[in-house]
Formats: C-alpha cells, structure tokens, sequence
C-alpha cells in the first residue's frame, strides 16, 4: 500500500504535503483555542507535521494515517525529533475507512478529501470519530477566481471546473451539510510557492541522482513544464484553505 511514487518523489524533501506554511499550521492551531491533552485524529496526515508542531506547542495527543510508507517513516521521526513520540502516532495505512477507537475532540482530514468521495463523505466519515461538541478540520480547494475555461481548469490540475467552488459556495456548501464553520485559516500565494515550488529543487537533485532510474522521463517532463504551468494557472486561479466545522 502506497501512494503513487511521483509523489513521493516530488515531496519527498517537504514536512507539510500542502500550500500551507509553518505559520498557518501555528495560526490555525492558536485560532482553535486547542486546551492540553485534547485528542486529534488526523486522516491523510503526511509527514506528520500538523500534530508533531501541536502536540508540541499545545499538549495535543494524536493519530495520524496515511498510505505513504515513506511519509509516515519522516512522521515518526520528526514527532522523535520534537520530543513528542509518547504523544503522536502514525500509521502507514489507508486513511478512507479509519475509524479511531476512543471518540476525540478533534478530527482531521487536511488536503485529502478524496478518502471520503469528497468533502460531504469526507466529513461523514470524520464524524463517526468525533466526541459530541467536536471539531472537524477540513483542509480543501477553491477556485480564487473562476477559470475562463476547462482547459485553464484542468492546467491547475483538476478534470473540470466543477471540481472545486468559489469560496463563497464552499463556505455554503458546508453549511448545508448542518455544520457551522467556526474558523478558517487560507492560504496565500507564498503558500503555494513554497509547496510547488520546492517540488522543483527536489526533482533536480533526484534526478542529478537518479540518471538511469524508470521515472526519470516523468520527473523530466514535469521539470521541464510546472514552472510555467504553474505561475499561470494554479498561481493565479486556485485557493486553499482549512475550515473549522462544528455540527449545529
């Protein structure tokens, strides 16, 4: 079980698997108001650097799960290197019908919502966690500006327009489904130059070590072309952003 090896390529050298910053992971974290000892559920969780950072800054205790054997190995260690392994565990495995044993104060689903079928299942899914009067956490795209055309779309890598709502009717959406959104953390541009921009560096160092390996046609081409491909359309059109939801 894994996720496809070109991510694991291209992120290996990152700690957030997202265009959030170190200061929107703290931003968020203090906006929650998150009391010592507060349990997290995190699906999807990456290099593990949402809890490792919360688990040392606000006393969280916390699981994280995710398909990638080499992210979660960088999530142990990193928990290891902050002094929080006795607070944080992770596990390599499938996200998309996790359930944790002990309900917890707050469950997360940052950047993946495609383990749920989307946000609406992806929220189900978090709520069979949750302690009644909890938080979900769901880390999401949105369009900033609606793409002239599905091409533009589809050049910020989603299959059409409609993948994704202005924010407006995202925030709406969520509130249709019976859930307050308490807070909301967004990301900016330099958030999203620091998440695709440093995929860049990483694909030229791999493959400057890696001449012969059988992705070194793929990590190439995207070399070659997500500078440009990039700054002219995701740059420009799409939007990210962590909403806090309570059920009403």
């Amino acid at each position: 079980m894994d996720i496809p090896r070109i991510f694991n390529i291209t992120e290996s050298a990152h700690r957030i698997h997202n265009p959030f910053t170190p200061e929107n992971l703290a931003t968020l974290g203090a906006a929650l108001r998150i009391a010592p000892g507060t349990s997290v559920l995190d699906l999807g969780s990456g290099s593990g650097e949402m809890l490792c950072t919360w688990a040392h800054e606000h006393g969280i205790v916390g699981t994280g799960v995710d398909m990638s054997q080499l992210f979660t190995e960088q999530a142990i260690f990193r928990a290891e290197e902050l002094g929080v392994a006795d607070r944080v565990k992770f596990i390599h495995g499938d996200a998309a019908d996790y359930v944790s044993d002990e309900k917890v104060g707050i469950a997360a689903c940052i950047g993946a919502t495609w383990i749920g079928g989307g946000v609406a299942g992806t929220i189900e899914l978090l709520k069979r966690s949750l302690l009644d009067g909890g938080t979900i956490l769901i880390g999401e795209p949105f369009w900033r500006q609606m793409p002239p055309t599905e091409d533009v779309a589809r050049k910020c890598h989603a299959h059409s327009i409609s993948d994704y709502l202005l924010l407006p009717e995202l925030l709406a959406s969520i509130g249709h489904l019976g859930y307050d959104v308490v807070e909301m953390v967004l990301a900016d541009q330099n958030g999203w130059d620091r998440y695709e921009a440093a995929k860049w560096l990483t694909m030229r160092r791999w493959l400057e070590a890696n001449p012969d390996d059988e992705m070194a046609k793929e990590v190439r081409s995207q070399l070659t072309s997500e500078p440009e491909r990039y700054s002219a359309h995701t740059r420009e059109y799409q939007g990210w952003g962590v909403f806090a939801l309570m059920l009403r």
